[in-house]
């Protein structure tokens, strides 16, 4: 019986998601239940407790483990419930010899232990390094993702990942290039670089090298590579070789996922971000110079403490001044320990409303996107027989099965508001 993973949240919890598979097996575990929690709202962490109760229901003889960024910020919260076996901290989740050390608590877990010997969490702000963990892929996944950067430096007000991720760390170049030419190698065409704060990478590194450079040694030193794509990243740290790539090689894909978070200067100032409004929409209009068929997603919280309704309106003129296609819309939720969370409260059904309007105007945006594709050639990435994305990240529901993993020509022939449909 294999070991089974349920992930929560972000692009680095699904590689790392791998990475914790890889190391429970080998430690000899079987039978064993995983869940890898996310922390950025209050309703994933109940989402991730829920699951926990589920699956104990589902199986009821599996030791769970619960790792991941809700893990590391509370983890006496989920030792205390009685179907969690283990507690592991974001550092020993992917530490095999942890794994191989907690063999003997998970076999004992059916004994009621006491909540204190079920964690095995330490200070995740200690942690100086980032290695790269080699991985063979991602099970049914078409694209792979490499770890590169973990932790952030910065602390906006209304974030507890740098507490649950610690201190930004990268990986060396030379590591992730070679983690990127062993994905290739096994038929991987696409590959996705992703991070905490992932335009903050090198800044550990001897040189501090910049994304950009990673970037363009990877592109130099892996021509076999088809298609390397990015995770979220701070237009305010987009540094010249990061934009010079996405001017020059087709094969970095022109999709940018953004961390703007609000459309006031103000509610930006309260929330300790580093831009501007005018900064995010010189950023996307600079882009789109050097890449005219960019597309861009974003992050945008609603309803953040102090937001009025004027304020708020910036949010919904952002997506049509940036040009925005995908959007990511988060109701604002406090999290105990971060400053937003003492500030005055915008009311639930305020936070609530102005999240569906949000996303109202993200459906407008991206249906807007979908009537410009229709007559268009697009190179489509198989994701499953029936599904896969074009470079700009749209999914397409292709018109006869095929096997997943591979790059098609399709041309569009209409969208049902959601996706494109290909002929």
């Amino acid at each position: 019986m294999s070991v089974d993973v349920v992930t929560f949240g972000c692009r680095l919890n699904a590689y790392e998601a791998q990475v914790i598979r890889d190391r429970a097996q080998a430690a000899g575990l079987a039978g064993v239940a995983v869940v890898n929690t996310c922390a950025v709202t209050a309703e994933a962490v109940r989402q991730s407790r829920q699951a926990i109760r589920k699956l104990k229901r589902k199986h009821p003889d599996a030791p769970i483990v619960v790792t991941g960024c809700a893990a590391q910020t509370e983890p006496k919260t989920f030792a205390r419930m009685p179907e969690v076996a283990l507690v592991l901290g974001n550092e020993e989740k992917i530490s095999a010899q942890v794994w191989r050390q907690h063999r003997d608590v998970l076999a004992r877990a059916s004994f009621g232990l006491a909540a204190e010997e079920k964690i095995a969490v330490n200070d995740i702000m200690a942690v100086r390094e980032a290695a790269a963990h080699l991985i063979d892929g991602l099970e049914g996944r078409s694209r792979a993702f490499v770890q590169v950067q973990n932790g952030c430096d910065h602390r906006c007000t209304f974030c507890i990942i740098p507490y649950g991720r610690g201190n930004s760390r990268s990986v060396p170049m030379g590591e992730a290039v070679a983690q990127v030419r062993r994905l290739c190698a096994r038929g991987y065409r696409e590959i996705v670089l992703t991070g905490v704060d992932l335009t903050s990478y090198g800044g550990n590194l001897p040189g501090a090298p910049r994304l950009g450079t990673l970037v363009k040694q990877i592109l130099k030193h892996v021509p076999e590579l088809a298609r390397l794509r990015l995770s979220s990243i701070d237009s305010v740290e987009a540094d010249r070789d990061l934009l010079d790539a996405f001017a020059t090689d087709a094969r970095l894909m022109p999709h940018l996922h953004l961390s703007l978070q609000a459309g006031d200067d103000l509610i930006l100032k309260r929330m300790k971000r580093r831009h501007s409004c005018a900064d995010a929409i010189a950023f996307c209009e600079a882009v789109r110079r050097l890449r005219p068929d960019v597309v861009f997603g974003a992050d945008i919280i609603a309803g953040f403490p102090t937001e009025t309704e004027d304020m708020f309106a910036g949010a919904l003129a952002l997506v049509d001044e940036c040009g925005l296609t995908h959007l990511h819309v988060f109701p604002f939720s406090p999290r105990p320990g971060t400053p937003a969370a003492r500030m005055p409260q915008v009311e639930r059904e305020v936070v609530k409303d102005r999240a569906r309007r949000l996303r109202e105007k993200g459906e407008v945006a991206l249906r807007r996107h979908l009537d410009a594709q229709v007559g268009r050639r697009h190179r489509v990435l198989t994701e499953s027989r029936e599904l896969g994305r074009t470079e700009h990240f749209t999914r397409a529901r292709l018109a006869a099965p095929v096997e997943p993993g591979i790059i098609l020509d399709v041309t569009v022939a209409g969208h049902d508001g959601r996706q494109l449909l290909a002929a």
